[in-house]
């Protein structure tokens, strides 16, 4: 089976290889159009296998009973296939028949533009069908387009490598577990990094549209999900997945977008991913300026969902070209139009107005729509009086590609008392820097939502504002005002420069010391005076009390037991997995069950063992389970695969076998667990040829310095870089000097470094070979338990203790706080006074010897 990290792979890494200098928005059309291509292609065979009954073993004879069907009940059998579908692509058109022309030699790229062109014809005249119409109009896949190759040989050339990605993916196989889906927004998420700024149009970065779907899941009986400004459809069906299977069923998807091309790819995304025909409406429009989606079973009125996300164009200008008033419905609710410049509130008020009474909303937003006066300040007022907004989450700078501006996500809800706070969370610090963008972590996302969910007030992260709070800041709702800055730099203390000493306010901040090593501190800890006190012993005595101290030795030994058991547990679920469709309730039950866990440890940040295990998913769980739910664990454990390798250049370029490698298990971990002697006997042999190239290196370096016994020796025998010596010169050298003569001495040196570097790489090489041979063979006859030991380490290797050293992490942080504390106040104003006396002092001696002179 090829899991989807092995699909996406290989067709992101295909895709660079073959778009040239075609830009990725654009090229992104060609590639993902013609991969859902192949998706109608195979649903097509794969239905008409299933309502014929054929039993063909093959594709190739697949294909043909199709067309012999074909050519006898025609209209009947199409008809078959539309009433299951929706659509269906005639036997002469399929992808597998471009394939059957590459193989024969006579593809052409007009047969691509037939075929595409002859669905859209079908299409067109089919009732209900509106889904698939104008998915490859000549707008969004111009085969003809010089950017795909300057000349029609070499258009055809491009094309039929990209064809030739597809070749060997069963589309309809892959849609189970999400694999297709999930590898297709992976190709949207790569093609919106490469695009940069064209990249806002048709892309949400994913752990931003995760924290949405996360939130907007949480409403109970969604049957019905709306975006205004669609996108690729990740957001729709971001919550899709944070669904019960049951509700999945049922969910009617609604959304609209402007561009043509992205609308395609917004269809395509969402009939990839599962979502039938029947349940979604997508609309090509500019949402601003017309409402859609009306009621129609009442006139005039918008369709209410119960959820509705978008992430919509930041402050379009020009954004009322329709010369909409406030008398529209979908603005009533502020009682003054957003103004023209800047369009934010205005798909804001355009998402609040289709949201049902008991549902949730999610809009991202730049942070000036929590602040900016004027007619906003006007519809912010308005919208915080009648309590729509429910939370206000900040996020980090630079997490879009086509922005580097912060940016906010605004939940808003109808159904509010008037009573109930607004929720304030300030997550822009919380991130990692991945090349030029930053990114929201598990850990990051995790904490938002915990902190929506919880709505509790965590100092310089969230607060709880009350009316009077909002009324008092004048209905501004800038972060800063509510959610204080946690200051990374504590305030100098005057007295304790003048004085000396540590504030005793300074240490009774070091929150994790005090709860859980008081007892350890107070032997260091030395009152000077009030409010004062001094630290004894060094650094490392202190830190070493605490960390041997019965509590936190205690806490140790707890945790690691039941890290063990938590590792335990999971490991039987995990390799007893037999539906690729449990694995993201899996993941997620194993996630949330770690931050339960180490909230028994009042020091412990829970959310970094929720990364560390969230680390573990993405280093190897991922892509292992997938291959676990298609087979059975130990068996697979004992499969091998070709290891492929690329050889030779340009037209020469191919692919080769180079032995074999683990399935499931790496060579690297059979090597070091059950070869240790052998891996042990290379590793020495590799020291050994290190040791006399390093020998050599230096006698390289003797023999360039001028006038020395080496250079006289020793450098007729280096090479033309003279970087490295020659055996043939060398030899040739010594038979001209006298034995014992410091020259034959310096060059016998050289003659045995060389001989005996020849014969230990030969000796490596020999060793790695038949080790190398040993382990591809020994995966075949693993034993369950060295399986068991193996993917062990392999998954968790280094878990418990990177979870019990959470327990001192913290401690040995506020440590080094507190010896830079003492170390600041160690000198008083008094002591530098004295220096500056006595500096004063030998300036004067100084003086008075030159006076002298």
């Amino acid at each position: 089976m090829i899991t989807t990290e092995e699909i996406k792979r290989r067709l992101w890494d295909g895709a660079n290889e073959l778009r040239g200098s075609m830009d990725a928005s654009r090229y992104k059309d060609y590639m993902l159009g013609l991969m859902f291509y192949k998706f109608l292609s195979d649903k097509t065979l794969a239905t008409y296998k299933s309502i014929s009954g054929s039993s063909a073993e093959t594709e190739a004879a697949l294909i043909a009973n199709y067309q012999k069907d074909y050519e006898t009940a025609g209209a009947g059998l199409t008809n078959l296939l539309q009433s299951n579908m929706g659509y269906y692509v005639l036997p002469e058109f399929l992808y597998q028949q471009w394939l059957l022309d590459i193989s024969s030699g006579e593809f052409e790229v007009s047969k691509v533009t037939d075929s595409l062109n002859h669905f859209e014809r079908t299409i067109a005249v089919q009732e209900g069908a509106d889904d698939f119409k104008g998915l490859f109009s000549g707008s969004t896949l111009d085969l003809s387009n010089t950017a795909l190759g300057s000349s029609l040989n070499e258009r055809n050339r491009n094309i039929k490598a990209l064809i030739l990605l597809f070749a060997d993916l069963n589309m309809v196989a892959l849609q189970k577990g999400d694999v297709l889906g999930d590898s297709y927004e992976y190709l949207i998420g790569k093609f919106a990094m490469e695009s940069g700024a064209k990249a806002g149009e048709f892309y949400t970065p994913k752990q931003v549209s995760e924290v949405m779907a996360q939130i907007v899941s949480r409403s109970k009986n969604i049957t019905s999900i709306y975006d205004p400004t669609v996108g690729s459809g990740s957001l729709l069906l971001n919550v899709k997945k944070h669904l019960s299977r049951s509700d999945q069923r049922d969910l009617e998807y609604y959304g609209q977008e402007k561009n043509t091309a992205t609308y395609n790819l917004t269809r395509m995304n969402l009939l990839l991913h599962g979502v039938k025909p029947d349940k979604m409406t997508i609309r090509n429009g500019d949402t601003l300026s017309k409402d859609w989606p009306e009621d129609p079973s009442k006139p005039n009125q918008g369709i209410l969902f119960d959820a509705v996300v978008m992430n919509p164009p930041y402050s379009a200008k020009n954004w009322n070209r329709e010369e909409l008033k406030v008398s529209d419905p979908r603005f009533e609710t502020a009682g003054v139009l957003p103004p023209d410049s800047k369009g934010d509130y205005a798909f804001l008020l355009h998402g609040l107005y289709h949201l049902g009474t008991e549902g949730t909303m999610a809009i991202v937003l730049p942070h000036g729509v929590l602040f900016r006066g004027g007619t906003e300040g006007d519809i912010r007022e308005r919208l915080l009086n009648k309590n729509y907004i429910d939370t206000v989450i900040g996020l980090p700078s630079n997490l879009f590609t086509n922005t580097g501006i912060p940016v906010c996500i605004i939940i808003l809800k109808k159904n509010r008392p008037l009573s109930a706070p607004v929720l304030l969370i300030d997550a822009s610090k919380e991130f990692i820097k991945v090349g030029k963008q930053n990114e929201l972590q598990e850990k990051d996302i995790a904490k938002i939502t915990d902190t929506y969910v919880s709505r509790e007030t965590i100092s310089g992260y969230s607060y709880l504002a009350s009316r009077e709070d909002i009324i008092e800041n004048e209905y501004n709702l800038n972060l800063p005002r509510y959610v204080e800055t946690m200051e990374s730099e504590i305030p100098q203390d005057v007295e304790a420069h003048l004085h000396g000493g540590v504030p005793q306010a300074n240490l009774e901040e070091l929150m994790n010391l005090n709860r859980v090593a008081k007892e350890s501190l107070a032997q260091y800890i030395k009152p000077l005076r009030p409010g004062y006190i001094t630290v004894t012993g060094t650094k490392e005595e202190v830190l070493d009390s605490i960390k041997n101290s019965s509590l936190i030795l205690e806490q140790q030994a707890d945790l690691t037991q039941k890290v063990t058991t938590y590792l335990g547990k999971w490991w039987n679920s995990l390799i007893e997995l037999s539906d690729i469709d449990e694995i993201r309730a899996v993941r997620e039950k194993m996630l949330v069950e770690i931050k339960e866990l180490l909230a028994d440890y009042p020091q412990v940040d829970a959310y970094l063992g929720y990364q560390i295990i969230s680390d573990c998913w993405f280093n190897h769980l991922q892509k292992d389970t997938e291959l676990i739910a298609a087979s059975k664990f130990h068996e697979l454990g004992r499969k091998r695969e070709a290891r492929m390798v690329s050889r030779g250049s340009g037209k020469n370029k191919r692919q080769e076998q180079d032995g074999w490698t683990g399935v499931l298990v790496p060579n690297e971990l059979i090597k070091e667990y059950l070869y240790q002697e052998e891996n042990n006997q290379i590793t020495e042999l590799n020291r050994i040829l290190q040791e006399i190239e390093s020998s050599l290196a230096e006698l390289v370096e003797a023999a360039k310095v001028e006038d020395s016994q080496e250079e006289a020796s020793l450098l007729e025998a280096l090479n033309e870089k003279q970087d490295a010596f020659q055996l043939v010169k060398v030899k040739a050298l010594i038979k001209e000097e006298v034995k014992s003569s410091d020259s034959y001495e310096l060059l016998h040196q050289v003659q045995s470094h060389l001989t005996k570097k020849a014969s230990t790489t030969k000796k490596i090489r020999a060793a790695e070979t038949e080790l190398n041979d040993t382990i591809e063979q020994r995966i075949l006859t693993l034993t369950d338990e060295e399986i068991d030991q193996l993917i062990k380490a392999k998954w968790f290797n280094g878990v418990e203790e990177k979870m019990t050293q959470l327990l001192v992490t913290p401690l040995n942080d506020e440590i080094d706080i507190l010896f830079s504390l003492e170390e600041r106040y160690n000198e008083t104003l008094e002591d530098l006074d004295k220096q500056l006396l006595e500096m004063e002092s030998s300036l004067n001696s100084l003086l008075e010897e030159l006076e002298v002179l």
